[in-house]
């Protein structure tokens, strides 16, 4: 593997592939590389990416990658793409070495949206921040997941959409109490699952006050058209 310059970041990587589609918010369905980065600091008891940080399932040694920012570029470069997602685990616990590689991409004039659950606060330069605030169904504790002056934060930078994950129409409430909490405005429901019959029984029921109450309704393409596969 090439190695960076003495001073120049590597980053922990679950995972790089494209090109494939984005899934989720109002991105769904560019073309894009995802590159995956491991570790996080929420424990979300429906995470669909847990070999990124439960190491009592997982084992980080065979799970999570040493990369230079090189050796990225030139993995996104072959994929002949120009729009890359930056998710986890929480791509923000990485985000100083994070910085040359945003910094290389911006100088190819490439799209770049960040997946954060908007607990750590903004401090790169990229064209899309995809905030998913975690609810009371994630199974986080309240002091954990929601940090009101960090959403503050992403709201202010008006490149934020934010993404929630909602299980019953009653955590549409708790949505609403952040929303106006913290001010914020492009607001989207995601409803949770990683089959195609679940997403469809979740997004039936929730369509109704989603667009009564003004906000934007996701599906996740990539469960819809390959299940809870890694890799696509």
């Amino acid at each position: 593997m090439r190695r960076d310059p003495p001073g120049r970041p590597s980053l922990t990587v679950s995972e790089c592939y494209g090109p494939t589609w984005q899934g989720e918010g109002p991105s769904v369905g560019r073309r894009t590389a995802i590159l995956r980065l491991g570790r996080c600091n929420l424990a979300c008891q429906f995470c669909d990416s847990g070999f990124t940080w439960d190491w009592e399932r997982f084992d980080p040694a065979v799970e999570l990658h040493e990369r230079s920012v090189d050796d990225l570029l030139a993995a996104l470069d072959a994929m002949d793409i120009h729009m890359v997602v930056v998710t986890g685990g929480e791509p923000l616990l990485q985000q100083r070495q994070l910085v040359p590689l945003v910094d290389a991409l911006l100088a190819r004039a490439w799209r770049i949206e960040v997946e954060t659950a908007g607990t750590i606060a903004p401090a790169l330069d990229v064209t899309q921040w995809n905030v998913s605030p975690k609810l009371a169904n994630s199974g986080n504790p309240l002091e954990r997941r929601y940090k009101p002056d960090v959403l503050r934060a992403f709201e202010a930078t008006d490149r934020a959409v934010f993404k929630f994950v909602v299980c019953e129409p009653s955590d549409l409430d708790e949505v609403d109490a952040i929303v106006r909490d913290c001010g914020l405005t492009n607001v989207w429901i995601m409803p949770e699952g990683t089959d195609a019959s679940t997403l469809d029984r979740r997004s039936a029921v929730l369509v109704d006050d989603v667009l009564k109450r003004g906000w934007n309704l996701t599906t996740r393409l990539h469960i819809l058209l390959w299940g809870n596969r890694r890799g696509v």
